[in-house]
């Protein structure tokens, strides 16, 4: 992985995990929990937790020693989740070469099954089809977004993927792009724990008039029950084949964004909003 750290540690619920950040092959969302003993359970809760709260795709412990049990608890999670999540147990030694500095060597105990083919996937010097179109798009959209709004994304490799996240400053919740099945997709995603989500959506659905009003338009509410996730969005004809009309999805991307943003500003601001969801999530009289 060419790992980007976005923060140390990042607020989850009452919690702090280690290390949150971006794979910019692939701008996937990676965290990491650190350990220097050997693994214990106290540790495997707080890794789970992270990860309901941050929806990452690769989730990372590392640890001076894997106990047998929790081995075992990594490598049944890589079984039981689906491809879009995965679990990597590391173990990390000191080494001394003569008289040299002590220097850390890592050494990987836990990991997906089809990883190792992945991984030479992604090594491929040449992308083929539509990977190789979204690779060129979103190289395009990178140099745009830095262009003109440069604190949006650290990414400098662009993903052969349909979709590009962009970080939104609030634990799992996250600003996106994508060519989706419908068209282009311009959207804030509610990843977090599933009742955050469900209380923020609600929320934004209390204010939906003026946030339409700022916004400029009608935007699109959606529940994803099978992603325990939601999203508010705005949709736009398009696909990524039709190259003569790149300039034209880069503007509609950064114009929609933009607005999106002021919008939720203009009814009280993200933050505000996330705070809100998780008070009348923890309250069960709400």
């Amino acid at each position: 992985m060419d790992l980007v750290l976005e923060a140390a540690e990042h607020p989850v619920g009452g919690f702090l995990l280690d290390l949150i950040g971006v794979d910019e092959a692939t701008n996937e969302r990676v965290i990491v929990e650190n350990q220097l003993t050997p693994t214990d359970h106290t540790h495997l809760g707080q890794l789970l937790t992270y990860a309901g709260g941050t929806a990452p795709t690769n989730v990372v412990w590392l640890a001076t020693l894997f106990r047998d049990e929790h081995r075992a608890a990594l490598e049944w999670l890589n079984t039981r989740t689906d491809k879009n999540t995965r679990f990597f147990g590391v173990e990390i030694r000191l080494v001394r070469v003569g008289d040299s500095p002590p220097a850390p060597m890592f050494r990987v105990v836990v990991q997906p099954n089809d990883w190792g083919k992945q991984v030479k996937q992604a090594s491929l010097p040449n992308a083929t089809g539509r990977s190789l179109a979204y690779q060129q798009f979103w190289a395009r959209f990178i140099d745009r977004t830095r262009s003109q709004q440069p604190g949006w994304t650290r990414a400098r490799k662009p993903p052969a993927q349909n979709w590009f996240e962009l970080s939104a400053g609030v634990t799992g919740f996250y600003f996106t792009v994508s060519f989706s099945r419908q068209g282009l997709r311009s959207e804030l995603y509610l990843g977090g724990e599933a009742t955050v989500n469900e209380r923020a959506l609600a929320a934004l659905l209390a204010v939906k008039a003026p946030l339409e009003t700022s916004y400029g338009g009608p935007l699109i509410y959606e529940p994803l029950p099978d992603r325990i996730a939601c999203r508010i969005a705005d949709y736009s004809p398009g696909n990524i084949e039709q190259t003569s009309d790149w300039d034209a999805y880069l503007d509609w991307f950064l114009d929609s964004q933009v607005r999106l943003r002021k919008a939720l500003d203009d009814v009280g601001g993200l933050p505000n909003l996330y705070r809100r969801a998780i008070s009348t999530a923890s309250d069960p009289s709400t």
